[in-house]
């Protein structure tokens, strides 16, 4: 018991709005470092002015899978949901502006938990998930998806559809415009073939 708790690291990123603690044990049949994490045995999500979240390894994993690639989204201009029903954690923009973050328990009877989050207050969230993402301490296998380029259509969504329709409206009122002229504006009128005078015949 006392080398577990030797043996036990907390990994802590701090932003302004909220605090993420991981706490864990190195795999030693692995061989890795003593300060290292290897094993996630929990963690803490402290935010100012809201309850603290807590859970096991696969809640934050479930967390960082669909938080980090949302805002990706955002920076793109394309603002969708991510994590589904079926999911323990899902996000996506609130209608009523910022962004609206939704926690769900496995236990039965256990009501979701929802967390409204200004821009400033995600990009925190982001920060400090993605800080642990890269802490050179943490020692496992995240499974995150890999970032991929944004669709074609998710482009084409990112304007509004008055924008996406103005270019080929615009064409087709030129060309009816350059129509219209056409009809409307006479030819010029051909000039008249010059007359000739036939050449005088040659005397004997």
């Amino acid at each position: 018991m006392l080398q577990s708790a030797l043996m036990k690291q907390t990994l802590r990123h701090d932003q302004l709005s909220c605090r993420l603690q991981v706490d864990g044990v190195p795999d030693v049949s692995a061989g890795q470092a003593a300060d290292a994490v290897g094993i996630i045995t929990g963690w803490r999500l402290q935010w100012v002015g809201r309850p603290e979240l807590e859970g096991e390894r696969e809640h934050l994993l479930a967390l960082m899978e669909v938080v980090l690639p949302y805002a990706r989204h955002l920076i793109s201009g394309v603002g969708r949901r991510f994590g589904g029903d079926d999911r323990p954690v899902q996000i996506e923009p609130d209608s009523g502006g910022g962004h609206r973050l939704e926690l769900r328990s496995r236990q039965s009877g256990n009501p979701s938990l929802l967390v409204q989050l200004d821009d400033a207050e995600l990009a925190d969230l982001v920060r400090v998930l993605d800080g642990l993402r890269l802490d050179p301490r943490l020692q496992l296998s995240l499974a995150l998806p890999q970032p991929m380029p944004l669709r074609q259509r998710e482009l084409a969504e990112r304007l509004p559809l008055q924008r996406r329709l103005a270019a080929p409206l615009g064409g087709l009122a030129a060309l009816a415009a350059a129509a219209c002229l056409a009809l409307i504006i006479p030819p010029p009128p051909v000039p008249a073939p010059t007359p000739t005078t036939p050449a005088a015949a040659s005397k004997p």
